[in-house]
């Protein structure tokens, strides 16, 4: 009886030891899937025909269909560059110069992935809508009520997460780079929190 039961507890502890690093790997990635540049993450084989099962599985769970890998490449960061998980109850910065790209875009959604409802109207700023410096930087302000400028609004409550597309990114081998990246990629900086 006590060896069944040391069975029974091996099997049950592996099997959640299995679910577990399972969720883990198709949720978040490991260093064989994904690149991590500062606050930004990148599914380095989304799109592509010999992608690994767990990429698959990550794009087959959050619902979306990529474009080749060789098109466009999706960048999402859910915390600022301190690494403290993004809030509504905060307002951000997010600042960068435009990537090296035939399009891009930088869209703002809950923590579960869906728009943000607001009256604006907005969830995005791309390539050519957004309001840039003299020196062609750009400067996107994350808060609940509105700014001058660029400003996407945020949810009252709960996590949020930004969404960088490039399409036809030009030297995309030096994105996923991590010196070249953090040179590239927006900065993500909390102003204040509430």
């Amino acid at each position: 009886m006590r060896l069944l039961l040391n069975l029974l507890f091996i099997f049950i502890a592996a099997l959640a030891l299995g679910l577990g690093s399972a969720w883990y790997m198709i949720e978040e990635g490991s260093a064989l899937t994904t690149s991590h540049v500062g606050p930004w993450s990148v599914w380095r084989s989304a799109g592509k025909p010999d992608a690994d099962p767990y990429t698959k599985a990550h794009m087959a769970r959050a619902g979306r269909l990529p474009i080749t890998a060789t098109s466009a490449l999706y960048f999402f960061a859910n915390s600022d560059e301190k690494g403290n998980t993004l809030s509504a109850n905060c307002e951000y910065v997010v600042e960068g110069r435009p990537l090296n790209a035939a399009w891009w875009s930088l869209a703002i959604y809950d923590g579960t992935g869906r728009l943000i409802p607001n009256k604006a109207g907005r969830h995005a700023f791309n390539r050519t809508d957004v309001a840039r410096r003299a020196d062609g930087s750009f400067r996107i302000v994350l808060a609940q009520s509105a700014r001058p400028g660029n400003w996407l609004p945020t949810a009252k409550q709960g996590s949020l997460k930004l969404v960088l597309r490039a399409y036809d990114l030009r030297d995309a081998d030096s994105v996923l780079d991590k010196a070249a990246a953090e040179r590239g990629l927006p900065t993500i900086r909390k102003i204040v929190c509430r």
